[in-house]
């Protein structure tokens, strides 16, 4: 049995990594958000705004128990996922937590191509943008820094270097 939790901070390549990784390991794979948004028919940001950020964190929560729960399956978590109640514990105990280190400006020009896609990212400038991702980062990585396994990932942008990164993946963790 299988359970991988991918962490990391929004744009790190969770979901990329995470489809490409389970495709090439005949695993399911979780997008959190989709699996969210898709049981409640809501966006996480009309979640968001429909029951605050204590209210998403809660159903979040009990998300990640229920989807921590099934077997040979990959979870791409939310970036702030990690941080909040048990979450971090949870994970450590029902599979293997890697989180994706991506260097600070390859997260902006991956963020700053897609911003007008995250509403808290839509209206701020590039170095207000770069400034967002450090503090936000720094703030998270007491909770990133749990994972069992640091994976870099900050080459995705290519079919040629996802796989090599689901190459060093496999290597990495022995799978």
């Amino acid at each position: 049995m299988t359970r991988i939790f991918l962490i990391g901070y929004m744009g790190a390549g969770k979901t990329t990594l995470g489809r490409a990784l389970a495709r090439e390991l005949g695993l399911e794979f979780i997008d959190l958000d989709f699996f969210i948004e898709q049981r409640y028919h809501h966006s996480v940001s009309g979640l968001f705004a429909l029951h605050g950020e204590e209210g998403f964190r809660r159903i979040e929560q009990q998300m990640l128990h229920e989807v921590g729960e099934f077997e040979d399956v990959i979870v791409a978590c939310g970036g702030g996922t990690p941080c909040f109640f048990d979450n971090m514990d949870y994970m450590n105990l029902q599979g293997e937590t890697v989180f994706l280190q991506v260097p600070i400006e390859v997260l902006f020009r991956r963020l700053a191509h897609h911003r007008s896609k995250r509403p808290v990212l839509a209206d701020k400038t590039d170095e207000e943008l770069r400034g967002f991702i450090a503090r936000s980062l720094e703030g998270r990585m007491p909770f990133y820094s749990r994972a069992r396994h640091t994976f870099p990932a900050a080459r995705l942008e290519s079919h040629t270097e996802i796989a090599e990164s689901v190459a060093l993946f496999r290597r990495q963790l022995g799978l």
